[in-house]
Protein backbone atom coordinates (compact mmCIF):
# COMPACT_ATOMS: atom_id res chain seq x y z
CA UNK A 1 0.00 0.00 0.00
CA UNK A 2 1.37 3.46 -0.89
CA UNK A 3 0.71 6.46 1.35
CA UNK A 4 -1.48 9.48 -0.11
CA UNK A 5 1.85 11.84 0.82
CA UNK A 6 4.36 9.32 -1.70
CA UNK A 7 6.70 9.36 1.02
CA UNK A 8 9.10 6.34 0.86
CA UNK A 9 9.74 3.53 2.95
CA UNK A 10 13.20 3.94 4.21
CA UNK A 11 13.33 0.79 5.64
CA UNK A 12 14.93 0.28 9.02
CA UNK A 13 16.28 3.00 11.12
CA UNK A 14 17.65 4.14 14.51
CA UNK A 15 17.93 7.53 16.52
CA UNK A 16 21.25 9.28 16.25
CA UNK A 17 22.57 9.72 19.96
CA UNK A 18 25.21 12.12 21.42
CA UNK A 19 26.88 8.73 22.63
CA UNK A 20 27.03 6.85 18.91
CA UNK A 21 28.27 10.00 16.77
CA UNK A 22 31.54 8.77 16.66
CA UNK A 23 30.85 5.16 15.69
CA UNK A 24 28.54 6.29 12.84
CA UNK A 25 30.74 8.59 11.02
CA UNK A 26 33.99 6.26 11.48
CA UNK A 27 31.71 2.75 10.74
CA UNK A 28 29.01 4.06 8.61
CA UNK A 29 26.84 0.97 10.11
CA UNK A 30 24.32 -0.43 7.40
CA UNK A 31 21.24 0.77 9.03
CA UNK A 32 18.65 2.20 6.38
CA UNK A 33 18.03 6.20 8.07
CA UNK A 34 18.28 8.28 11.39
CA UNK A 35 15.54 10.19 13.01
CA UNK A 36 17.19 12.86 15.10
CA UNK A 37 15.26 15.04 18.28
CA UNK A 38 14.65 18.64 15.95
CA UNK A 39 14.68 20.40 19.31
CA UNK A 40 18.27 19.12 20.02
CA UNK A 41 19.77 20.48 16.79
CA UNK A 42 17.85 23.47 16.11
CA UNK A 43 20.03 26.14 18.20
CA UNK A 44 23.34 24.62 17.14
CA UNK A 45 26.02 25.78 14.57
CA UNK A 46 28.72 23.87 16.86
CA UNK A 47 29.42 20.17 17.02
CA UNK A 48 26.07 18.53 16.83
CA UNK A 49 25.21 20.36 13.19
CA UNK A 50 28.44 19.19 11.82
CA UNK A 51 27.81 15.76 12.74
CA UNK A 52 24.61 15.68 11.31
CA UNK A 53 25.16 17.54 8.18
CA UNK A 54 28.34 14.57 7.82
CA UNK A 55 25.45 12.02 8.64
CA UNK A 56 23.08 13.46 5.96
CA UNK A 57 25.59 12.75 3.77
CA UNK A 58 25.39 8.98 3.64
CA UNK A 59 21.78 8.60 5.18
CA UNK A 60 18.44 9.85 4.96
CA UNK A 61 17.13 11.90 8.16
CA UNK A 62 13.57 12.42 9.53
CA UNK A 63 12.71 15.02 12.20
CA UNK A 64 11.15 14.41 15.21
CA UNK A 65 9.96 16.72 17.87
CA UNK A 66 9.08 17.31 21.28
CA UNK A 67 7.76 20.48 21.95
CA UNK A 68 4.99 21.79 19.19
CA UNK A 69 2.58 21.27 21.77
CA UNK A 70 0.17 21.14 19.33
CA UNK A 71 -3.01 20.38 21.69
CA UNK A 72 -2.20 23.32 24.34
CA UNK A 73 -4.63 26.08 24.54
CA UNK A 74 -1.34 28.35 24.08
CA UNK A 75 -0.74 30.00 20.91
CA UNK A 76 1.85 28.39 18.06
CA UNK A 77 4.97 29.19 19.18
CA UNK A 78 5.90 30.80 15.10
CA UNK A 79 9.17 31.58 15.96
CA UNK A 80 9.70 28.19 17.08
CA UNK A 81 7.85 26.67 14.01
CA UNK A 82 10.32 29.04 11.59
CA UNK A 83 13.30 28.00 12.83
CA UNK A 84 12.22 24.16 12.79
CA UNK A 85 11.21 25.21 9.07
CA UNK A 86 15.02 26.13 8.65
CA UNK A 87 16.36 22.91 9.93
CA UNK A 88 14.26 20.82 7.70
CA UNK A 89 15.19 23.04 4.60
CA UNK A 90 19.08 22.62 5.84
CA UNK A 91 19.53 19.01 5.83
CA UNK A 92 16.70 18.45 3.10
CA UNK A 93 14.90 16.02 5.74
CA UNK A 94 12.34 13.06 4.20
CA UNK A 95 9.81 14.44 6.33
CA UNK A 96 9.13 15.82 9.93
CA UNK A 97 6.61 15.65 12.90
CA UNK A 98 5.66 15.44 16.64
CA UNK A 99 3.20 13.94 18.90
CA UNK A 100 -0.46 13.99 19.41
CA UNK A 101 -0.23 16.50 23.28
CA UNK A 102 0.74 18.45 24.89
CA UNK A 103 3.97 19.76 26.43
CA UNK A 104 2.82 23.14 28.61
CA UNK A 105 0.38 26.26 29.04
CA UNK A 106 0.69 29.92 30.12
CA UNK A 107 3.90 29.69 28.82
CA UNK A 108 5.32 26.75 30.51
CA UNK A 109 6.75 23.77 29.16
CA UNK A 110 6.20 20.98 31.20
CA UNK A 111 9.22 18.67 29.53
CA UNK A 112 6.56 15.97 28.77
CA UNK A 113 3.78 14.65 26.41
CA UNK A 114 0.53 15.24 28.23
CA UNK A 115 -2.54 13.47 26.53
CA UNK A 116 -5.52 15.53 25.04
CA UNK A 117 -9.35 14.52 26.00
CA UNK A 118 -11.21 12.54 22.70
CA UNK A 119 -13.85 14.93 22.22
CA UNK A 120 -15.09 17.24 19.09
CA UNK A 121 -13.99 20.48 20.89
CA UNK A 122 -10.39 19.34 21.23
CA UNK A 123 -10.44 17.57 17.55
CA UNK A 124 -11.45 21.06 15.89
CA UNK A 125 -8.92 22.93 17.85
CA UNK A 126 -6.09 20.59 17.47
CA UNK A 127 -7.02 20.47 13.47
CA UNK A 128 -6.88 24.03 13.08
CA UNK A 129 -3.43 24.24 14.64
CA UNK A 130 -2.24 21.42 12.30
CA UNK A 131 -3.27 23.06 9.19
CA UNK A 132 -1.74 26.54 10.55
CA UNK A 133 1.27 24.11 11.21
CA UNK A 134 1.29 22.60 8.09
CA UNK A 135 1.25 25.93 6.07
CA UNK A 136 3.65 27.49 8.03
CA UNK A 137 6.54 24.52 7.28
CA UNK A 138 5.32 23.98 3.98
CA UNK A 139 5.18 20.02 4.15
CA UNK A 140 2.92 17.71 5.96
CA UNK A 141 3.08 16.84 9.29
CA UNK A 142 3.37 13.30 10.44
CA UNK A 143 2.01 13.25 14.09
CA UNK A 144 2.40 10.04 16.48
CA UNK A 145 0.22 8.43 18.44
CA UNK A 146 0.73 8.87 22.48
CA UNK A 147 1.13 6.32 25.19
CA UNK A 148 -1.17 7.53 27.82
CA UNK A 149 -1.78 7.05 31.45
CA UNK A 150 -5.59 8.31 31.97
CA UNK A 151 -8.61 8.33 30.48
CA UNK A 152 -10.66 11.95 30.64
CA UNK A 153 -14.35 11.44 31.94
CA UNK A 154 -15.08 13.63 28.84
CA UNK A 155 -13.73 11.77 26.03
CA UNK A 156 -16.78 11.08 23.15
CA UNK A 157 -14.58 8.79 21.36
CA UNK A 158 -12.15 6.33 21.04
CA UNK A 159 -8.21 7.57 19.94
CA UNK A 160 -7.74 5.94 17.05
CA UNK A 161 -11.13 7.39 16.27
CA UNK A 162 -9.92 10.70 17.45
CA UNK A 163 -7.00 9.99 15.34
CA UNK A 164 -7.90 8.90 12.03
CA UNK A 165 -10.44 11.86 11.92
CA UNK A 166 -7.58 14.54 12.90
CA UNK A 167 -5.78 13.31 10.18
CA UNK A 168 -8.43 13.28 7.89
CA UNK A 169 -9.69 16.39 8.65
CA UNK A 170 -6.14 17.94 8.89
CA UNK A 171 -4.89 16.11 6.16
CA UNK A 172 -1.65 15.16 7.68
CA UNK A 173 0.40 12.14 7.84
CA UNK A 174 0.72 9.70 10.91
CA UNK A 175 3.14 8.05 12.82
CA UNK A 176 1.97 4.73 14.12
CA UNK A 177 3.80 3.57 17.41
CA UNK A 178 2.84 0.07 18.06
CA UNK A 179 4.85 0.29 21.18
CA UNK A 180 2.53 2.82 22.38
CA UNK A 181 -0.71 0.94 20.83
CA UNK A 182 0.35 -2.09 23.22
CA UNK A 183 1.05 0.16 26.24
CA UNK A 184 -2.34 2.15 26.17
CA UNK A 185 -3.91 -0.72 25.51
CA UNK A 186 -2.62 -2.84 28.51
CA UNK A 187 -3.20 0.57 30.92
CA UNK A 188 -6.65 0.82 29.63
CA UNK A 189 -7.84 -2.51 28.95
CA UNK A 190 -8.25 -2.32 25.45
CA UNK A 191 -7.64 -4.76 22.55
CA UNK A 192 -4.52 -3.93 20.68
CA UNK A 193 -5.71 -5.72 17.10
CA UNK A 194 -8.89 -4.07 17.73
CA UNK A 195 -7.08 -0.71 17.30
CA UNK A 196 -4.57 -1.34 14.83
CA UNK A 197 -7.83 -2.47 12.76
CA UNK A 198 -9.29 0.90 12.89
CA UNK A 199 -5.84 2.92 11.75
CA UNK A 200 -6.08 4.70 8.54
CA UNK A 201 -3.54 3.09 6.61
CA UNK A 202 -3.01 5.31 3.43
CA UNK A 203 -1.88 8.27 6.05
CA UNK A 204 0.55 5.64 8.06
CA UNK A 205 4.63 7.02 7.24
CA UNK A 206 6.45 5.71 9.53
CA UNK A 207 6.63 3.12 12.75
CA UNK A 208 8.51 3.18 16.03
CA UNK A 209 9.23 0.49 18.43
CA UNK A 210 11.02 0.51 21.67
CA UNK A 211 11.01 -0.84 24.86
CA UNK A 212 9.25 -0.25 27.81
CA UNK A 213 8.59 -1.31 31.75
CA UNK A 214 5.69 -3.74 32.36
CA UNK A 215 5.13 -3.29 36.41
CA UNK A 216 1.90 -5.87 36.14
CA UNK A 217 -1.01 -3.50 36.50
CA UNK A 218 -0.32 -0.86 33.96
CA UNK A 219 3.34 -0.38 31.63
CA UNK A 220 5.40 2.97 30.97
CA UNK A 221 6.95 3.47 27.75
CA UNK A 222 10.61 3.88 29.08
CA UNK A 223 12.21 3.38 25.75
CA UNK A 224 15.31 1.61 27.77
CA UNK A 225 14.81 -2.03 26.84
CA UNK A 226 14.50 -4.19 24.19
CA UNK A 227 11.52 -5.07 22.29
CA UNK A 228 8.80 -7.37 23.63
CA UNK A 229 7.37 -10.29 21.96
CA UNK A 230 4.04 -9.05 21.67
CA UNK A 231 5.07 -5.60 20.04
CA UNK A 232 7.08 -7.69 17.74
CA UNK A 233 3.97 -9.77 17.22
CA UNK A 234 1.77 -6.82 16.62
CA UNK A 235 4.01 -5.27 14.74
CA UNK A 236 4.52 -8.06 11.96
CA UNK A 237 0.91 -7.78 11.61
CA UNK A 238 1.12 -4.36 10.83
CA UNK A 239 3.94 -4.47 8.41
CA UNK A 240 1.81 -7.62 6.58
CA UNK A 241 -1.60 -5.27 6.41
CA UNK A 242 0.14 -1.79 4.86
CA UNK A 243 2.80 -3.56 2.59
CA UNK A 244 5.81 -2.02 4.47
CA UNK A 245 6.46 1.06 6.25
CA UNK A 246 9.63 2.70 7.55
CA UNK A 247 10.33 1.72 11.17
CA UNK A 248 12.77 3.22 13.88
CA UNK A 249 13.66 1.51 16.87
CA UNK A 250 13.75 4.13 20.29
CA UNK A 251 16.06 3.71 22.57
CA UNK A 252 16.88 6.39 25.07
CA UNK A 253 17.55 4.99 28.10
CA UNK A 254 19.78 2.62 29.20
CA UNK A 255 21.57 3.65 25.81
CA UNK A 256 23.50 0.43 24.48
CA UNK A 257 26.54 0.00 21.90
CA UNK A 258 25.66 0.86 18.88
CA UNK A 259 26.00 -2.41 17.62
CA UNK A 260 23.72 -3.36 20.15
CA UNK A 261 21.43 -1.28 18.76
CA UNK A 262 21.63 -2.28 15.05
CA UNK A 263 21.11 -5.84 15.96
CA UNK A 264 17.54 -4.59 17.86
CA UNK A 265 16.84 -2.74 14.10
CA UNK A 266 17.42 -5.79 12.70
CA UNK A 267 14.88 -7.62 13.96
CA UNK A 268 13.15 -6.09 12.10
CA UNK A 269 13.87 -7.88 8.61
CA UNK A 270 12.37 -10.69 8.80
CA UNK A 271 8.60 -9.02 9.32
CA UNK A 272 9.44 -6.93 6.37
CA UNK A 273 10.66 -9.73 4.02
CA UNK A 274 7.84 -10.37 2.07
CA UNK A 275 8.49 -6.80 0.42
CA UNK A 276 11.73 -8.53 -1.25
CA UNK A 277 9.24 -11.26 -3.26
Amino acid sequence: MTNRFDLPDLGVGVGLRVPHFNYVLEEQPAVDWFEIISENFMDTEGRPMRILEQVREHYPVVMHGVSMSIGSTDPLDRDYLQRLKRLADRIDVAWMGDHVCWTGVNGSNGHDLYPVPYTEESLAHVVERIRIVQDILERPLVMENPSTYLQFVADSMSEIEWIGRMAEDADCALLLDVNNVYVTARNHGLDAMEYLQQVPWDRVVQNHLAGHTDHGTHCIDTHDDHVCDDVWELYAWVQKRAGGIATLIEWDGNLPDFPTLQAEADKCRPHRSFLDG
